[in-house]
């Protein structure tokens, strides 16, 4: 792969706001991820080939946990598994609560912070854009 396609996949990252991309063309896989547009001034728009995870975004002052991406909302790792959480539960920090899948690939999104979850706001399979709430949590200490 070349430095001009390399460009024009990290130009369709911006067009569509995507967090990461990955690319595989014949036996080269070029990953390409870059830091959401509010995470900071400096890095803003840069595109660098890492093993970074999207992280879920802090919406509020009663956690909430927004999606970092446009993707389509797993509330399960497969069609017919449990799903990662249920309203109720208590989450550690870390804890993987769902999968946003953008251009077939599989983004966990983790808890921020230990808490309960009092509600799952995105359907099973539901569409989701950049910053559209996924849980709602209660904060524990």
């Amino acid at each position: 792969m070349n430095e001009v396609d390399i460009r024009k996949y990290a130009a369709l990252m911006a067009e569509l706001g995507l967090t990461g991309l990955e690319v595989t063309e014949k036996d080269q896989v070029v990953r390409l991820e870059r830091a959401p547009a509010s995470a900071s001034l400096a890095g803003k728009g840069e595109e660098t080939v890492s093993s970074l995870v999207p992280q879920p975004v802090e919406c509020s002052a009663d956690a909430e946990v927004c999606s970092p991406m446009v993707g389509v909302f797993y509330a399960a790792p497969a069609e017919d598994a449990d799903p990662f959480v249920q309203v109720g539960d208590y989450v550690k920090k870390g804890q993987v609560l769902c999968i946003v899948e953008a251009m077939k690939l599989m983004n966990e999104i983790m808890a921020e912070e230990d808490g309960e979850i009092l509600e799952i706001c995105a359907e099973n399979g539901q569409v989701v854009d950049y910053g559209c709430q996924l849980f709602r949590m209660k904060r524990t200490l």
